[in-house]
């Protein structure tokens, strides 16, 4: 990796003028620049046995090498279970692959990094001076949804079902973890910035080329012996780190993936067509459309399939964990009966288009349609309402529903 510097070495010239940072004489370099100048003949640093506590303009100048085993050993004791390290080169393949994808319409009405590949494949426009990714993995749980304890309450209540990552705020969990990361390089004097859950960065081109994992066919990164059941996130840093040896594939000729996606929205290995991933259509604005609309069963959020039938990630240790009932599903009824600042504050942490609860409420009345009892005079009432709504887009929803239930004759509404 070559080191980012804004002079070289060769060609650094020495000001005869005491300056006003200090160097020292492990590395001759600049605490205060806003990126790394390198001083290899500064007098100062040839005279300095120890690194200066404090410069001018107060700042805490690297004071030892961190090395990637150290990162490691506090990322793991944080609760990451894979960390790497990778270059801030630009991600080539996640550039070209996402202009192709985007000009073949694939990603639909998906924004995310796909907004500006450019920037997203840029790591370097991350941190003045960065030097390293060190990125992180983050377990969640990926067993079975816990059930309720009587066996008739997911008919009584109508549940939506949510996919694991949402079921709790892991973003937070993994960001706490990266922050031990980056305490450990800023006590060292280095700067950092944490990236997660961000669009600035394409998180699993940076994990792949740091050797956290591999790419599965459905487009997930595939840790070993952790599978999918993983968030990802990074350190963005200027401190010159070794970099990590990538992963080898492990899908093979595994394609179950595949087959299991209930839309077809894998088209290629590693290739997922937005306008027909469930996952997505639950985010995207506007009306879902109706050709997806019974494969989406009882889900409101997410759609975990492509990864329940990954070996992978069946035989990892997530695998075990059951998934807490109480974030795993939520009442439809009570879904639709709450107002927006109810439903955001419940399911704020959750990628709501323009921070429209009407979307919420649109993927509760699907749900409806698809996994309701039709005898249940509250579904009845509850999706009535709904279709005689001003709101276009639930009153259209509400009457599919209806329809699906055979309950529209006894809604007081037309056919």
């Amino acid at each position: 990796m070559p080191v980012p510097t804004a002079w070289s070495p060769s060609s650094a010239p020495v000001s005869p003028a005491t300056p006003s940072w200090s160097t020292w004489g492990s590395t001759g370099r600049c605490a205060c620049s806003p990126s790394p100048v390198w001083f290899p003949n500064c007098a100062i640093a040839a005279v300095s046995a120890e690194p200066a506590a404090v410069c001018d303009d107060g700042c805490v100048p690297p004071s030892a090498t961190v090395s990637v085993e150290q990162l490691r050993e506090v990322g793991l004791g944080a609760g990451l279970v894979a960390l790497g390290v990778t270059g801030v080169e630009p991600l080539i393949e996640a550039r070209s692959a996402l202009w192709e994808r985007r000009d073949l319409g694939l990603n639909g009405t998906m924004q995310f990094t796909y907004r500006n590949p450019d920037r997203s494949t840029e790591p370097r426009a991350l941190l003045e001076g960065a030097a390293s990714l060190v990125v992180g993995a983050w377990p969640y749980p990926g067993g079975d949804h816990q059930q309720a304890e009587n066996p008739d309450d997911r008919i009584e209540k109508a549940n939506g079902r949510v996919a694991r990552y949402a079921t709790r705020d892991h973003y937070a969990d993994l960001r706490e973890a990266l922050a031990r990361v980056a305490a450990e390089l800023e006590r060292a004097g280095y700067r950092t910035r944490i990236v997660a859950d961000d669009n600035a960065l394409v998180d699993r081109a940076a994990a792949h080329r740091a050797g956290i994992g591999w790419f599965g066919k459905n487009a997930n990164l595939l840790v070993p012996g952790h599978g999918s059941w993983v968030l990802l996130g990074s350190v963005v840093t200027d401190a010159v780190l070794d970099e990590s040896s990538p992963v080898d594939d492990g899908c093979g000729t595994c394609r179950r993936c595949i087959d299991a996606c209930p839309t077809g929205a894998i088209v290629a290995p590693g290739v997922v067509d937005a306008r027909r991933c469930l996952a997505w259509l639950v985010q995207a604005e506007g009306s879902i459309p109706e050709e997806f609309r019974v494969a989406l069963g009882d889900r409101i959020y997410g759609c975990d399939d492509c990864q329940e039938v990954c070996p992978p990630s069946r035989r990892s240790p997530e695998a075990a964990l059951v998934v807490d009932a109480a974030g795993s599903q939520v009442d439809l009824l009570e879904l639709l009966a709450s107002d927006d600042e109810q439903l955001l504050a419940r399911h704020g942490r959750w990628y709501i288009a323009r921070r429209d609860p009407r979307h919420l409420r649109r993927n509760a009345i699907v749900a409806l349609g698809n996994v309701a009892d039709p005898s249940d005079t509250r579904v009845r009432a509850s999706l009535g309402e709904c279709a005689l709504s001003d709101d276009v887009m639930l009153a259209e929803h509400a009457r599919w529903a209806l329809d699906r239930l055979d309950l529209r004759s006894n809604s007081g509404l037309d056919r």
